[in-house]
């Protein structure tokens, strides 16, 4: 057993161990339920509770959910469009959110996947040092997808292209 300051008493029975936290108006609370014999403390149950709610909302506020972001392409899309929702992909994973490149194929289209794959094989490679390919491109029905996700560094700094060899 240990009492409210953390010194430790020893073994006591049960009954002892209540009535010593009873004097104090605090609370006997079973630590190690498993350890031979139970470890108990005499601790206030509800202090104890309102602080581990409390470094529980501590620790989300420093955690960074993930968001996926989808940019959908057309087999047809034209080189400014597509230059266009290719920053707009940098951008997502420069703010640290994943990006889902989705290719959507309707009627006839569906014979020309091999544009469409194309489409996601160029993305991929434009992007370059930028992102990591979590799924390759992959058909499910009438679409094509992809998922990038952000390349291992910190969310907001900017890649810098390696200086050229001097010959």
């Amino acid at each position: 057993m240990i009492d409210d300051e953390g010194q430790q008493i020893g073994i006591l029975p049960p009954f002892e161990a209540l009535k010593m936290a009873r004097e104090r108006n605090l609370d006997l609370v079973e630590i190690s339920p498993t350890a031979q014999p139970p470890v108990c403390r005499i601790m206030d149950y509800g202090k104890f509770l309102y602080q581990q709610e409390k470094k529980e909302r501590e620790a989300k506020k420093h955690q960074k959910t993930i968001t996926v972001k989808e940019v959908k392409f057309r087999i047809n899309v034209d080189d400014h469009d597509y230059e266009t929702k290719k920053n707009h992909v940098l951008r997502f994973l420069d703010e640290g959110d994943k990006v889902k490149a989705t290719i959507f194929f309707r009627g006839r289209e569906m014979t020309r996947t091999g544009l469409g794959r194309g489409i996601l094989e160029r993305l991929i490679k434009d992007l370059g040092d930028h992102a990591i390919v979590e799924f390759r491109p992959r058909q499910e029905g009438n679409t094509l997808h992809a998922i990038l996700a952000p390349n291992a560094k910190k969310p907001g700094e900017k890649l810098v292209a390696p200086a050229a060899k001097q010959a």
